[in-house]
């Protein structure tokens, strides 16, 4: 759709904003909205008048709006419940976190109050508790917010530095019919990201299913079943085993217990979170001096064609070591050398199934940190085909799952595109690059 742009602009003042309309006045924040900040945590009582209520941080200002699924409560004096209750369509602003992030309140509870981590912006006289949340995702998306804040280090979007934020005010009903439209127009556009993200949801639930039932079941639909002996696997084909990991090991072993140097030059150091992702970045990972290698080494040298899976952090990623670089691995990392019945490619997809999931968080406690002992890995059940059959369905695998993946990525792409267009509509409708003074909604 095109949009018409204004009759007459002026230079805006600010290089990154360019011109903004003519007969919109140049202000700051603190000059049409109220600014609060929210109180530090009160974990007890101070005086026999002070109330427990619940109360919003950072976290609950989501991007979807405001997110009710962890509310806290504390306590707040007399005066705190007046000043800091809030209010329907009032603004909150992140000042800590991850700042800048926005929503508007719209008395989701009757009487809540907020934190510290929260700026409130209460609209003055007339003005739009809208076109405020639509500019602040503006200053947001264009990075003015955290260049201001410096979000190299721990940023905080103080109440000072949002009353002092830029704000460029076109008419209070200029405003609204601003608004309206991007209500009416991100609205759509979320319909379509989310449906989106409910296509690459499916997708991924299928692509398991479908690894789950190749190494569960087999290729042949007409092949004979037998009763597994477990009962999380059901049947299994009459001619494949059923076997724990230990017994398809040669072995089963994690890396250094204790936090080596780390050095610029020297031999790459693998932890969790540098096998998560297809192929290691080497500018990333960190190194350790050849000698600390040569010790690790003794006991647990990883090589080609070896699995590592991870067991502390984000546990149960399994990683083929498909390169022939030297390298030492951290304790959260488990390196599994299996022995000749069993193809590694086959053990991997095996990994990536619910089956395993099932094991995993069947066999140890949810906590804070989580952790899967070895002793743990080496009793989890597998089924193994013959080795052809294995190959088989390796091959079957990385066929099928490429188109599955294929599909994923191009939603992916869709939804990048869409938050792009999003972004560039609120930016274009708050700067005044678009009149949308005339639009009316369709009803297609």
């Amino acid at each position: 759709m095109k949009y018409q742009a204004y009759e007459e602009y002026k230079d805006s003042g600010v290089e990154w904003l360019g011109e903004v309309p003519n007969h919109w006045f140049s202000t700051k924040i603190k000059y049409g909205y109220k600014i609060t900040l929210g109180k530090m945590l009160q974990k007890e009582a101070k005086t026999s008048e002070d109330k427990l209520k619940p109360y919003l941080k950072a976290i609950n200002i989501q991007p979807t709006g405001i997110s009710l699924d962890t509310v806290g409560q504390m306590w707040f004096s007399h005066n705190d419940l007046k000043s800091l209750k809030l209010l329907s369509g009032d603004v909150l602003i992140s000042e800590g976190g991850d700042v800048g992030r926005v929503a508007i309140w719209r008395e989701e509870l009757p009487d809540c109050y907020i934190q510290n981590a929260i700026n409130r912006a209460r609209p003055l006289k007339n003005r739009s508790s809208r076109y405020l949340y639509y500019w602040v995702n503006m200053l947001k998306d264009s990075d003015f917010i955290d260049i201001l804040c410096n979000k190299a280090t721990i940023a905080h979007y103080t109440a000072e530095k949002v009353e002092f934020s830029p704000l460029f005010m076109p008419p209070d009903e200029e405003a609204r019919f601003i608004a309206n439209f991007l209500d009416h127009e991100t609205a759509k556009i979320d319909t379509l990201i989310e449906k989106q993200q409910q296509l690459i949801k499916l997708l991924k639930e299928k692509r398991q299913a479908v690894i789950s039932h190749a190494v569960t079941k087999g290729l042949s639909p007409n092949a004979p079943m037998r009763n597994s002996g477990v009962e999380w696997l059901g049947e299994v084909p009459e001619h494949w085993s059923v076997s724990k990991l230990k017994y398809l090991s040669d072995q089963i072993v994690d890396g250094a217990h204790f936090t080596p140097t780390y050095v610029d030059d020297g031999v790459p150091f693998l932890r969790v979170t540098d096998v998560q992702s297809k192929v290691i970045d080497k500018n990333s990972i960190r190194y350790i001096p050849e000698q600390e290698h040569d010790e690790l080494i003794k006991r647990c040298k990883p090589e080609a064609g070896d699995l590592l899976l991870s067991k502390n952090g984000t546990i149960g990623i399994p990683k083929i070591v498909d390169w022939d670089w030297e390298f030492s691995i951290f304790v959260s990392l488990c390196l599994i050398k299996l022995n000749k019945k069993i193809d590694v490619h086959y053990v991997y997809y095996f990994f990536l199934t619910h089956e395993i999931r099932e094991q995993i968080f069947g066999l140890i406690k949810q906590s804070t940190v989580i952790n899967l002992h070895l002793d743990k890995i080496e009793s989890f059940v597998l089924t193994v085909p013959p080795l052809e059959e294995q190959r088989e369905i390796v091959q079957y695998l990385d066929s099928i799952l490429d188109k599955y993946d294929l599909q994923i990525g191009k939603a992916g792409q869709i939804n990048s595109l869409l938050s792009e267009r999003r972004t560039a509509l609120i930016s274009a409708a708050v700067t005044g690059k678009i009149d949308v003074r005339n639009w009316q909604s369709s009803h297609d």
